[in-house]
């Protein structure tokens, strides 16, 4: 195995020198520079370094937005029982990065290191972590290596293979039977999770059935003063009907606009926000709308001065962080990366503030998600496009459907919270607890 790991480096090292002017080019046609590309290097800024230095510290690792949302109930309770603990919190994209530095109890946001040996060591060493956690199966031959070799327990949190990675990993499953024994403990959603990394080569030992920390998100299905206080915020009129069409995929925004623009050709008078998975597509969904003559204001550029928006209009969200606050005042929401083949996102943020869902065929990542939402009747799952209009006319004309679907979704979570606390109870051998140390917390 050391010469296949050697041979690894050799071609992370080689590739290395191709990555760096491909991000450079990429973020410079955005008019930005890649952030964190000397943190991918292995390379903290000084005032990061010196933060960490001589503190114990947890690390997280959420490759971007769904993760690290995933990870948030769990980076709570790591917080609360070892307050010693500096909870640094690592992703791979900007839009991770921005979710991730919103979360009160992450002390320090970084960006994951390349897979490297001698980058992935060199950052080991200056977080020098008591306990790494990752989230949903992100595996990193090196990393997990160096961390083994370094005497640092690894955890796997909230882990699962689809149907399609678990194919990929069979192929593979030669390599992955030296590489997942790095891991400490593997806590996996279902029991067919666990059976599926059991057999690509996980120890069988390792592996437990955790469930899924997705549903321990909050439910708070907040207060009529509540609702109006936030969407007046965003310039929203009280007697508009708000269908969100949240993380959204190039390919569905056309089908979105067309069932929009049928409803207000009914006569209608409703109001969409528009929340594409990924914000520097705003530009590309922004020319979308003109092209259709719909008038659009971008949320970066929504000033305390506007006046209110009109029936017709749509609000393009073009940041992060801010999604979860437009669902809890939303009337419908449509989430995205289901009518294309990316695999859906997540149900459970509309259910836990008591808003029907709506999505496409396309949820082989949620899977089980998907089934527990329809089975619990908090949310209407369609087979192909065309049948948007119809799914949105007929949750606009029963406001008591809607109620009662908005409070199936937040009872379903409900019943199924308590992932944190079992995380929890596995971690526990690996990382025993101090008592509080004195002084203020730096």
């Amino acid at each position: 195995m050391s010469m296949l790991y050697l041979l690894y480096d050799i071609l992370l090292i080689l590739a290395i020198p191709l990555l760096v002017p491909f991000y450079l080019l990429r973020y410079l046609r955005r008019g930005k520079l890649r952030k964190g590309m000397l943190e991918r290097l292995g390379f903290l800024p000084r005032g990061k370094a010196a933060f960490l230095a001589g503190r114990d510290t947890i690390w997280v690792h959420a490759v971007s937005v769904g993760e690290t949302m995933a990870a948030r109930p769990l980076v709570k309770a790591l917080k609360s029982r070892y307050p010693n603990h500096l909870i640094v919190l690592s992703t791979v994209t900007e839009t991770g990065q921005g979710i991730g530095e919103g979360i009160r109890d992450v002390d320090l946001c970084i960006y994951f290191p390349v897979d490297a040996g001698p980058v992935v060591g060199r950052m080991l060493k200056i977080v020098h972590p008591s306990l790494i956690v990752v989230v949903e199966t992100e595996i990193w031959p090196n990393f997990l290596r160096h961390a083994r070799l370094s005497g640092i327990p690894v955890i796997l949190a909230n882990g699962r293979i689809s149907d399609r990675s678990f194919a990929g990993y069979r192929r593979f499953s030669w390599i992955f039977r030296s590489v997942l024994p790095d891991f400490s403990a593997l806590c996996m959603q279902t029991d067919e999770d666990a059976r599926r990394i059991v057999a690509i080569g996980a120890p069988a030992s390792r592996v437990f059935v955790a469930k899924n920390l997705k549903y321990d998100l909050p439910a708070r299905i907040p207060s009529d003063g509540k609702r109006s206080e936030v969407r007046n915020s965003y310039r929203i009129p009280s007697h508009l009907p708000i269908i969100t069409a949240g993380s959204t995929h190039q390919g569905e925004e056309e089908s979105l606009l067309t069932a929009y623009q049928a409803l207000r050709a009914e006569g209608r008078d409703i109001f969409l926000v528009l929340a594409p998975r990924h914000p520097e597509r705003a530009g590309e969904v922004a020319a979308l709308l003109e092209g259709r003559g719909i008038s659009s204001v971008r949320r970066s550029a929504l000033a305390s001065g506007r006046g209110d928006f009109r029936g017709g209009e749509v609000l393009l969200v073009d940041c992060v962080g801010e999604l979860m606050d437009i669902y809890s005042f939303s009337d419908i929401v449509f989430v995205g990366g289901s009518l294309v083949p990316v695999g859906g996102h997540n149900l459970l943020e509309p259910a836990s503030v008591g808003v029907p869902v709506l999505f496409g065929p396309h949820m082989n990542n949620f899977r089980e998600i998907a089934s527990k939402i329809l089975s619990s009747k908090a949310g209407i799952q369609i087979s192909e496009a065309s049948q948007l209009p119809a799914a949105l006319r007929a949750l606009l004309d029963d406001p008591a459907a809607r109620g009662e679907m908005g409070a199936n979704g937040a009872r379903l979570l409900m019943e199924n919270r308590g992932a944190t606390e079992r995380h929890m109870e596995i971690i526990a051998p690996y990382l025993p607890e101090k008592p509080p140390c004195s002084g203020l917390r730096g």
